[in-house]
């Protein structure tokens, strides 16, 4: 049971540093991106290029993937998505499910339909016994790395001049203008940290989650239910969230795997009865 639990927890904290790219973009700077799998996407097969074509460490690899599409969301930022902050969310979800479609045409012309694969060093791979808890090196890992990036997130959006700036001009562009907050350079800045977050979410799940092209859509409905449920307001609520459907997930899969997927939907259900606006946000909140 304790294992189970644990393998839970790794699951959910993936699930969240995959997700929370689209909690900020959606909750803080209200812009629905479906196309943040793609990002995810890039940043495995970033890995997967480097570790296998290049023989780069894995550990060198998941800054790489969060550096590299962290660039690219800032690039589409600044030439596409920025056009779109005005416009209804039917327009942004047209645009961004298209984006979806063609990346995974790109990816599947490139790099072919097949799943990818990866070798960990040899520190990440086996388990090991504690207090009768089977753990896994590599979800310890994954624990501990989430764990770290979720509290400097938090800290970074509450207790620096970035998220302060960051949050007067969702709240008000046309009064932060005039306070000499650079709106733009904000909404890029943040657009390129969600990016940059979903790559190396995707970098560390190619062992754990698979990769092939179709991975955006695959987990697209994951990310929509972690910030569905967890709510937009803050990243505390898709945190808890991601780690409550990770363990009914895992749990579910394992006890009666004959549900299949069901449970983490039941799941979803039964938290947006009792919380319809999201586990920590006010009635008619956002």
């Amino acid at each position: 049971m304790l294992t189970i639990l644990f393998d839970g927890i790794a699951y959910g904290m993936l699930l969240f540093v995959l997700a929370c790219g689209l909690s900020l973009t959606l909750g803080l700077m209200n812009f629905v991106n479906l196309a943040h799998g793609a990002f995810a996407m890039a940043g495995g097969y970033v890995t997967v290029i480097l570790m296998n074509r290049y023989g780069i460490s894995f550990y060198w690899c998941l800054p790489a993937a969060f550096l590299v599409t962290a660039l690219a969301g800032a690039i589409l930022e600044r030439t596409l998505y920025r056009h779109l902050y005005g416009v209804s969310h039917l327009d942004q979800v047209l645009f961004s499910i298209g984006l979806v479609f063609m990346s995974i045409a790109a990816v599947d012309y490139f790099m072919g339909g097949q799943q990818q694969m990866i070798n960990l060093p040899p520190l990440l791979r086996g388990r090991f016994e504690f207090l009768g808890v089977g753990v896994g090196h590599y979800r310890l890992f994954i624990i501990v790395l989430c764990a770290v990036l979720t509290v400097a997130l938090q800290l970074a959006l509450t207790h620096t001049r970035f998220g302060s700036q960051l949050r007067a001009a969702v709240d008000d562009g046309r009064v932060a203008r005039g306070l000499g907050i650079n709106v733009s350079v904000i909404f890029a800045l943040t657009f390129a940290l969600g990016s940059g977050l979903a790559g190396l979410g995707g970098a560390l799940g190619v062992d754990l989650l698979g990769l092939d092209p179709n991975f955006p859509l695959k987990f697209l409905i994951y990310f929509m239910i972690v910030v569905t449920v967890g709510g937009t307001s803050s990243i505390t609520g898709p945190f808890i969230a991601a780690l409550l459907l990770g363990i009914a997930d895992v749990a579910g899969k394992y006890y009666v795997p004959q549900l299949g997927s069901f449970i983490i939907y039941a799941v979803m259900i039964v938290m947006l009865i009792l919380r319809p606006y999201g586990l920590f946000a006010r009635e008619g909140g956002r």
